[in-house]
């Protein structure tokens, strides 16, 4: 059986780069590196190239996503303020992708490092899903515990009714900060 060649460099990072731009769904660094035939750790070091050179590549809890230009429907975005207790993220965040919302971060503003943001990017209940069990899994704390609860979020939808709809909705639950 013949090994399989790594893919060196700068053609490594264009296949990255042409991977990820292919891909409708999230790709993880494990998925790339078996592609390319390097560690996964090689993957961040050349997503982190890619993004000094403006590709507009998120990390998402599913994995890098390349921000393509939507072209037709704009989508119009806010920021909310929140306060909720741990166990009620997952509610948190179904309300707001039941409206056709897409939950695009999560901020916090901590005591020693200042403000910090972390990408969510869910859409739908699936992808809700899959952030709270990887949640789980890696046994990692959300950000607003740090923050006993405060914590912001940059949301999108394709129009301000449905931005309304949704924070109305995470209202009724007690959820934001007014």
């Amino acid at each position: 059986m013949a090994e399989q060649k790594k893919i060196l460099g700068e053609e490594r990072r264009s296949f990255i780069l042409q991977q990820l731009k292919d891909s409708s769904e999230p790709l993880t660094g494990s998925e790339l590196a078996a592609r390319t035939n390097v560690s996964r750790q090689v993957i961040v070091g050349d997503i982190t190239l890619l993004k000094a050179k403006n590709e507009p590549i998120i990390a998402t809890s599913q994995g890098y996503i390349y921000l393509k230009t939507s072209s037709g429907t704009p989508r119009f975005e806010r920021t909310i303020a929140c306060k909720h207790a741990p166990e009620d993220t997952e509610n948190e965040l179904n309300l707001l992708v039941d409206h056709g919302v897409l939950v695009k971060d999560v901020k916090i503003e901590h005591s020693v490092y200042g403000d910090l943001t972390a990408s969510i990017m869910v859409s739908n209940r699936h992808e809700v899903k899959q952030f709270m069990e990887n949640i789980k899994n890696s046994k990692a704390a959300l950000l607003s515990e740090l923050t006993e609860g405060f914590h912001l979020h940059t949301i999108s939808a394709s129009s301000t009714q449905v931005l309304d709809q949704a924070e109305q909705a995470l209202k009724a639950e007690g959820y934001i900060i007014e």
